[in-house]
C-alpha cells in the first residue's frame, strides 16, 4: 500500500502548481535570496534556477516539489499586490513604484527594477498603508538583469507598528528613485540599489559617466529642508566590487588613509579633470564631492561614500558596511529621509543640518527692474565667518597669537564649558547597598541645545555689565560663594549635603575659586539657586536667536520615529518601558544602527562647532581650515553644554532634596546611584506611577532617562581600590569592563 501512496505523491507533485516565471523572481528577490542559494538548496546548477525564473525551462520532479514549496512559503510571507498581477506568459519584470521613502519596518522592500529610460508620475507612499501605484511593466529586458531586494522578513523578530519615515509633503517627481543608491557589481553588471526595493541598471562604465547618469537619468535627491534652501544631492554608494569595477582602489593605504584622499596624480582623477569634473579641498576621500559650478540655480553635484575606505565609522555606523547593497540602501535610506542625506561623517552632517534648515542666504524682493537678489536670511549664521571673544578662542587660535609661548590660561581667561566627568568615594551607609545603578538622558545634548538662545553674530565687549539671562555670551564672574548646602529649590530654601553633589560651574565638579568665564546658562543657573552675581566683564551678542530649535526638532523625531519602529513608544508605563528598552536592538538591527547614527549626528554636529586642526601642516597662531566656516562657532558649542551640564545638576539637586539620595559618580550624560536592586526603579521616585516633577523620569522623549547598566557594590569598591579611588564609576557601568585606557564616553 505505502507503495502506492508514494506513486500518488510523485504523481502529484509532478504537476506542483508554480507562479508565472516574473512571480518566482519576485519572490525570490523579496527575501533577498540569491540564485547561488536557491540552486544551493534544491542541489541544482544556478543556470537551472535562472532558467525557471525566466520560463525557458520548468522544473522536474523530485525537484519541483520542493520549488513550489518553497514559493508557496514565500508567497504566504510576500503577497502579490491586488494590482501588481503579471501575465503567465509575459517574462518581463514587473515593475511596482512604491516610491522613494523607506519600506516600514519589519516589512520586506518589493523589489522593482527599471530600465534607464523615463519614469511615471507617482504618488509618495504612505508605508503605513502600504499604499501603491499601479503597476506597469517595464521594458523587456533579459531576465539576468533583475535584482533582489535584500532586506528580508524576520518573523521570529518581534514587530511593531512602524511609521513613515519624515517624508517631505509632497511627492517631487525630480527625485523619483529617492536620495541615494548603492552601486554594486554582479556578473559583469552594474546595479545600483535605491530606497524601497529599486534596482535600476547603470550604463556608466567610470566614475564621470557614472556622475553624468547620476545627473542625467537617475532622478536621485531630495528636496530641501527649509523655503531658501538647496536641494540635497544625490548621494552614490559605491562597494567593493563598484570600486573595483571603476578603478578605484578597494581600501587606502595607510599614507592615503592619513591625508583622507588618493593621490592627485590617481587615474581616477585625471578622468574627472578631462570631464571638467572637479572635487572640493577635502579631494577624492572617503566623502568625495564631484561637481561642476552652479549655473544660475541649477546643482551638478554628486556625493560618493566609499564604505570600503572606512566612510561609514563603526562606532556610529557598526556593521553597515558590511551590509549587501539592498539592504544598505534601506538602512541609509531611513537615516536620510529622517535626518538628510549624508554628507560626509555623523558630525559632517550634523553640522550640515543646521545650515540646511537655516540657509545663510535668501532671495529679495524684486527691486525696480523685477530682479531678485541674494541677501542675508534672518535667524541664519549668515555666510561669512565671525571671530570668537578672546576667552571663546581655543588654544592656538590667531587671536592668541601673541600670547608667550607655553603660556597656560587660567580660568578668568580662557571660558571651559564642558561636559561633567566628576566622582566620589561612596559612603558607609551606599557601601551596604547592594547595587550602582547608572541612568542615561536620551539625547542630552539635543535637549540642551532645544530652546536656547544663542548668538548670531560677532560679539560686543562691556564692562560691568548687568546680566541679563537671555543675553547669550560670556561673563567673568566670581561664583565661588554659591554654598549648595543651602540653595533655593523652586521656592523653597532646602538643606542639602553640599559635599555630596558636584559643582554645576565646572565639569570636573570642583566648587570655583575665584572668577571665571562662563556662558549665559550657567550663569543664570547661579541666580536661580538664589545667589546673586556681579559680572565684571562681558562679551555678549546682541542678534540671537534659537538658531538650534529647528535643528533639535528634525532630530528628535528622527529619534522618537526610530525608537517606535523598534517597539519603544511615549505611552509605555516604566516597567513596560524599561522592559523595551532591553531588547529593542534586536527587533531591527538595522533600525538600531540608524538609530546610533541620529544619536551621534547629534554629539558630532556640536562638536563640529568648534572643530580644531587636524593635520595639514598647522601651526600653533596660524588658522586652519574650519575656521573659514560660519558655523565654526565655540559659542554655541560652550552655551549648549553649559545648557546640558545644568540640565543635569537641576535634576540632581531636585532628586537629593526629595529623597536624599545623591550621585558616586557622572560622566556627561550618565548618573550612577547606589540602589537595593538592579534597575533604575529601585532609587526613582515614583507615586502613583508619576515621577517626581522637575527629576528624572523614566521615557523615550528626549531629556528623559533610559537603564544605562548595573553593576554591583562590590565590583565598584573592588575596580576602585584596584584603579585608584578617581575612577570614574560612570565610564564603566554599562558592561562593567574597566579598561586602563580612557576611551570616554
Amino acid at each position: 500500500m505505502s507503495e502506492l501512496f508514494d506513486a500518488v505523491d510523485a504523481l502529484v507533485a509532478s504537476a506542483s502548481p508554480l507562479p508565472p516565471p516574473a512571480e518566482r523572481k519576485r519572490l525570490r528577490a523579496a527575501h533577498g535570496l540569491t540564485l547561488d542559494q536557491v540552486a544551493g538548496a534544491l542541489k541544482v546548477r544556478r543556470a537551472t534556477v535562472s532558467g525557471w525564473e525566466s520560463g525557458k525551462t520548468e522544473p522536474r520532479p523530485p525537484e519541483r516539489e520542493a520549488y513550489a514549496r518553497l514559493l508557496k512559503q514565500l508567497a504566504e510571507l510576500y503577497p502579490a499586490p491586488a494590482n501588481a498581477a503579471v501575465p503567465v506568459e509575459d517574462t518581463a519584470v514587473p515593475e511596482t513604484f512604491t516610491g522613494p521613502t523607506a519600506p516600514a519596518t519589519g516589512e520586506a522592500a518589493e523589489p522593482r527594477t527599471l530600465s534607464t529610460g523615463p519614469a511615471p508620475d507617482a504618488a509618495a507612499m504612505n508605508t503605513e498603508q502600504n499604499t501603491q501605484r499601479p503597476a506597469r511593466t517595464a521594458p523587456s529586458r533579459p531576465a539576468a538583469t533583475a535584482r533582489p531586494s535584500s532586506t528580508s522578513q524576520r518573523p521570529a523578530a518581534k514587530k511593531a507598528t512602524a511609521k513613515p519615515a519624515t517624508a517631505a509633503a509632497g511627492f517631487d517627481p525630480r527625485f523619483e528613485n529617492g536620495p541615494l543608491a548603492v552601486v554594486d557589481v554582479e556578473d559583469g553588471k552594474v546595479f545600483a540599489y535605491c530606497v524601497g526595493g529599486l534596482v535600476l541598471d547603470v550604463p556608466a562604465k567610470s566614475i564621470p559617466a557614472l556622475v553624468d547618469w547620476t545627473l542625467s537619468e537617475a532622478k536621485l535627491g531630495a528636496p530641501k529642508l527649509s523655503g531658501p534652501g538647496k536641494d540635497a544631492d544625490p548621494l552614490i554608494v559605491l562597494t567593493e566590487a563598484a570600486c573595483e569595477r571603476y578603478g578605484l582602489p578597494l581600501h587606502l593605504t595607510e599614507e592615503e588613509r592619513l591625508s583622507g584622499r588618493l593621490p592627485e596624480g590617481h587615474k581616477v582623477i585625471k578622468q574627472l579633470a578631462r570631464a571638467d569634473w572637479q572635487l572640493t579641498k577635502r579631494g577624492f576621500g572617503p566623502w568625495a564631492r564631484i561637481y561642476r559650478p552652479a549655473k544660475g540655480s541649477e546643482r551638478m553635484c554628486v556625493q560618493l561614500c566609499i564604505p570600503g575606505w572606512d566612510a561609514l565609522d563603526t562606532r556610529h555606523w557598526g556593521e553597515a558596511g558590511q551590509l549587501p547593497p539592498a539592504e544598505l540602501a534601506r538602512l541609509l535610506g531611513t537615516y536620510a529621509s529622517r535626518v538628510m542625506t549624508p554628507r560626509g561623517s555623523t558630525a559632517v552632517t550634523g553640522l550640515e543640518l543646521m545650515t540646511a534648515l537655516h540657509p545663510p542666504t535668501r532671495a529679495s524682493e524684486p527691486d525696480e527692474t523685477g530682479k531678485r537678489h541674494s541677501e542675508h536670511n534672518p535667524g541664519s549664521l549668515g555666510k561669512d565667518p565671525v571671530d570668537p571673544a578672546p576667552c571663546e578662542a581655543p588654544d592656538g587660535h590667531p587671536l592668541l597669537a601673541d600670547l608667550p609661548r607655553f603660556h597656560k590660561r587660567g580660568p578668568d581667561e580662557v571660558l571651559v564649558e564642558e561636559a561633567y566627568d566628576w566622582a566620589r568615594s561612596l559612603t558607609d551607609a551606599e557601601c551596604l547597598r547592594s547595587n550602582l545603578v547608572g541612568i542615561d538622558v536620551n539625547m542630552a545634548f539635543a535637549a540642551g541645545a532645544n530652546g536656547t538662545i544663542v548668538g548670531l553674530g560677532a560679539p560686543t565687549h562691556v564692562k560691568n555689565p548687568r546680566f541679563d539671562p537671555k543675553l547669550p555670551g560670556a561673563w567673568l564672574v566670581d561664583l565661588s560663594h554659591v554654598d549648595l548646602s543651602r540653595v533655593l529649590v523652586g521656592k523653597e530654601w532646602k538643606d542639602l549635603d553640599g559635599e555630596m553633589l558636584p559643582s554645576p560651574f565646572t565639569p570636573k565638579g570642583d566648587r570655583p575659586t575665584g572668577p571665571a568665564w562662563y556662558a549665559t546658562p550657567t550663569v543664570a543657573y547661579a541666580v536661580e539657586l538664589g545667589y546673586d552675581i556681579a559680572p565684571t566683564e562681558a562679551y555678549v551678542r546682541y542678534e540671537n536667536g534659537r538658531y538650534l530649535d529647528g535643528w533639535y526638532n528634525r532630530l528628535r523625531d528622527a529619534y522618537v520615529d526610530t525608537m517606535a519602529d523598534l517597539g519603544v513608544t511615549a505611552d509605555l508605563s516604566p516597567e513596560d518601558f524599561l522592559a523595551a528598552m532591553a531588547e529593542h536592538k534586536q527587533v531591527d538591527p538595522q533600525l538600531a544602527i540608524v538609530l546610533s547614527a541620529i544619536k551621534a549626528t547629534v554629539k558630532g554636529g556640536i562638536g563640529k562647532l568648534r572643530e580644531r586642526p587636524r593635520g595639514e601642516g598647522w601651526r600653533s597662531g596660524e588658522p586652519w581650515r574650519a575656521l573659514s566656516r560660519p558655523t565654526w562657532r565655540p559659542d554655541i558649542r560652550a552655551a549648549v553644554i553649559s545648557r546640558t551640564r545644568i540640565n543635569m545638576h537641576r535634576k540632581l539637586l531636585k532628586h537629593a532634596a526629595a529623597t536624599g539620595q545623591y550621585p558616586v559618580a557622572i560622566l556627561s550624560d550618565c548618573a550612577v546611584y547606589a540602589a537595593d536592586g538592579p534597575t533604575p526603579l529601585d532609587f526613582l521616585p515614583y507615586k502613583d506611577g508619576k515621577p517626581l516633577p522637575g527629576g528624572f523620569r523614566l521615557g523615550v522623549s528626549p531629556g528623559m532617562v533610559k537603564h544605562e547598566g548595573n553593576q554591583t557594590t562590590l565590583w565598584g569598591e573592588g575596580v576602585r581600590e584596584e584603579h585608584g579611588p578617581e575612577l570614574n564609576l560612570a565610564r564603566y557601568i554599562k558592561d562593567g569592563n574597566v579598561t586602563t585606557k580612557d576611551d570616554g564616553e
